[in-house]
């Protein structure tokens, strides 16, 4: 059984202080031991999350970091350095790294493959634009991102990643993906999975949605097959929105 994930991604939200105060309002909720709970923070709060979060459920997930381990790269941050403060999950390639920040399929599959060394679990970020959904073409993009993000990926190595399905035109718009149409990228995600290693291994990588996703929409995603957990922007930055899609098994 894949178990599920719940992720948050604050993006560049939240001072150290607010982000405290987040953190004690979700931990002082009861939350639901069926669901694996993460938070992915913002790089100056990571050493500080990772005190208030150390003996809880929730596991520490960092936004970004470079694939070298050190070196002349200012402003980035190694996963040596996450290593030290206990970071065990970390987002790459997110479709807004890939957009702002030149992120590509080639650093994307760098930075996979250097978090893995470190024992990191990558949140591996995939999806298309609106352009490329109504042209037709966003199933080919979909299996061009997932089997250029896994080149050289072992299947040992891919059972301990994790995919994060974002379709960018339902990022922050307010829109969401269908039920059936998360499903349909998800399914097509564990498919393409399979051709790359064999169906066991597609069946031990947990697959998320992620776009748009509120406590009025997750019960209804989750039903579906393939689709393990969420990838959660918006909601994630109210404590009381974030823990109802945590416990969405527990609610009525």
């Amino acid at each position: 059984m894949r178990k599920p994930i719940i992720a948050g991604n604050w993006k560049m939200n939240n001072t150290i202080k607010q982000g405290e105060s987040l953190v004690s309002d979700i931990l002082g909720k009861d939350l639901s031991r069926d669901v694996e709970v993460v938070i992915c923070v913002p790089f100056t709060f990571l050493d500080r999350a990772s005190k208030l979060v150390t003996g809880t459920q929730i596991k520490l997930g960092a936004q970004n970091m470079h694939w070298e381990e050190k070196g002349a790269y200012t402003g980035e941050i190694s996963p040596v350095m996450l290593n030290e403060i206990k970071v065990e999950y970390v987002i790459i390639g997110h479709s807004e790294r890939r957009q702002y920040f030149n992120e590509t399929d080639e650093t994307v599959n760098k930075k996979i493959k250097s978090a893995l060394t470190y024992n990191l679990t990558p949140i591996v970020c995939v999806g298309e634009s609106l352009e490329e959904r109504e042209n037709g073409k966003y199933k080919e993009l979909i299996e061009s991102q997932v089997t250029k993000a896994f080149e050289g990926i072992t299947k040992e190595d891919a059972v301990k990643t994790v995919i994060a399905y974002e379709p960018i035109w339902a990022i922050g718009t307010g829109k969401t993906a269908s039920s059936e149409q998360a499903e349909e990228i998800c399914a097509l995600i564990r498919s393409i999975l399979e051709k790359l290693y064999d169906a066991d291994t597609s069946q031990k990588i947990r697959v998320l949605y992620g776009g748009s996703v509120k406590p009025d929409n997750i019960k209804e995603l989750m039903n579906m097959e393939n689709i393990d957990g969420a990838l959660v922007g918006g909601a994630s930055l109210k404590a009381n929105d974030f823990v109802q899609l945590v416990n969405y098994k527990l609610e009525e």
